[in-house]
């Protein structure tokens, strides 16, 4: 996984300088940690990385829950799978 760069800004440099924050988001891939009284409170992030974060998010939800399936024996062998699915295929043709 890749680590972000960050740079910690207050929060006015939102309302004063938000083309740079957005330039240095999309261009530099960096996190932009915006601070309000000198604590974290809001992370920008470019849209593409946004979006490249929560596939991954979503992925890693789906092979936790796969993880769980193998620990608790809910598998079946994947012919019996394969099997189910053609047959699935085949009641669905007209």
């Amino acid at each position: 996984m890749q680590a972000y760069r960050e740079t910690i800004r207050p929060s006015a440099d939102l309302r004063n300088h938000y083309n740079e924050i957005s330039r240095q988001c999309r261009d530099q891939k960096e996190a932009v940690i915006i601070t309000v009284n000198g604590r974290g409170d809001t992370v920008s992030i470019s849209y593409e990385e946004y979006q490249r974060l929560k596939a991954r998010l979503a992925l890693l939800e789906i092979l936790a829950e796969s993880e769980e399936d193998v620990k608790y024996g809910r598998v079946a062998p994947i012919q019996d799978t394969f099997d189910d699915l053609r047959r699935m295929l085949m009641e669905e043709k007209p």
